[in-house]
């Protein structure tokens, strides 16, 4: 069973918004043969203007379920999240059918219902999930500080960049985000 933990941001969660989540939620249940426990982690912020976003992470055993949407209207996010994540599943579900009907194999707990509600639909609606590599492409990563590497990152026009960072001296990661603003990525060892 999905059980629904939903905090709100300048938002207090009435018993309409939290029956609305839960009952969305608890449809992504049909997608398995055996409901795993799992606990969605759903966020609501409200802006200024009146704008909701919604986060929805349900973290599993073999898959991490996440998706978020802005909307005027805070149950039509939800409704689009829902979307979102039952488009997430069937692709995984078929990527993992696939894989395991060529090795002859029972799949470890994806089994969709069909139409009459009887496990093991077939989601073969999408073959573009294959993940083929289509350029390699090897660089020499440079010491730099994250300032210096946005600046290489916009001026080559892309939305990340590789660097090794000179004061950690770790490999990192910036990224351009959504709002316009940028992420840094760092590892460790």
């Amino acid at each position: 069973m999905i059980t629904c933990e939903i905090r709100g941001e300048k938002l207090t969660v009435t018993d309409a918004i939290r029956n609305h989540i839960e009952s969305r939620v608890a449809k992504l249940e049909r997608y398995f043969t055996d409901v795993p426990d799992a606990h969605a982690h759903v966020n609501i912020k409200t802006y200024n203007n009146k704008t909701a976003k919604v986060e929805i992470t349900i973290p599993m055993k073999r898959l991490t379920l996440r998706a978020e949407e802005k909307h005027d209207d805070l149950y039509a996010a939800v409704d689009l999240i829902i979307d979102k994540l039952e488009r997430q599943i069937r692709k995984h579900k078929t990527k993992i059918n696939r894989k395991f009907r060529e090795k002859n194999e029972e799949p470890y707990y994806f089994g969709a219902p069909d139409v009459n509600g009887e496990a093991g639909a077939s989601t073969e609606e999408n073959n573009d999930d294959s993940f083929d590599i289509v350029k390699n492409k090897t660089i020499n990563l440079k010491p730099m500080d994250s300032e210096e590497a946005i600046l290489q990152m916009n001026m080559l026009g892309h939305d990340f960049f590789v660097f090794n960072d000179r004061y950690t001296e770790g490999t990192s990661i910036v990224y351009k985000r959504n709002d316009g603003k940028y992420g840094l990525i760092e590892t460790e060892i």
